[in-house]
């Protein structure tokens, strides 16, 4: 079955605040096909639906640094925090919004946070038989060795130009 939305462009949008994979509101809101400000709506009719380990605000500190991340022009761009859904609380979405563009984005977004738990279970596998096969085999293999580990670890961040004056 094809789904509505790429997986992939749903694990782009999927990122790490707080040690948990969230999706914000703003992203839930575009792939829904609805306005954020409805979504929010919908959200606060029915917040009983969404404790804490749900959906949380992000706060001042954490909105700054994804901003920063983000860069939005001086002129628009959101000026309160977003709300973050972890993969429950966009489970509890589709029960707020009922509609069947809403259930089929839903699914895609289950699938995608199940892809995404499966790949990051295959590295740390993959972390661990390296480590068994590092101990086994001699020092003329130490090269080898390092070099895996430096392509699996995470690119480091580039510090980003300024553009402009």
């Amino acid at each position: 079955m094809k789904d509505i939305i790429p997986i992939e462009t749903i694990m782009s949008k999927i990122i790490i605040i707080r040690n948990e994979k969230v999706m914000l509101d703003k992203d839930l809101a575009k792939l829904y096909c609805v306005e954020t400000k409805v979504l929010n709506q919908a959200i606060k009719r029915n917040i009983k639906r969404f404790p804490p380990d749900f959906m949380f605000k992000l706060i001042d500190e954490e909105f700054k640094n994804l901003r920063s991340q983000i860069v939005t022009s001086s002129w628009g761009g959101r000026r309160t925090p977003p709300y973050a859904f972890t993969e429950q609380g966009v489970a509890m979405l589709s029960s707020v919004l009922n509609s069947q563009r809403a259930i089929e984005v839903n699914i895609a977004i289950m699938r995608a946070f199940v892809k995404l738990r499966r790949m990051i279970e295959s590295h740390k596998q993959l972390a661990v038989k390296l480590e068994k096969m590092e101990a086994k085999y001699d020092y003329q293999f130490k090269i080898v060795f390092e070099a895996i580990k430096e392509l699996m670890s995470p690119l480091p961040k580039k510090p980003k130009r300024r553009i402009g004056f």
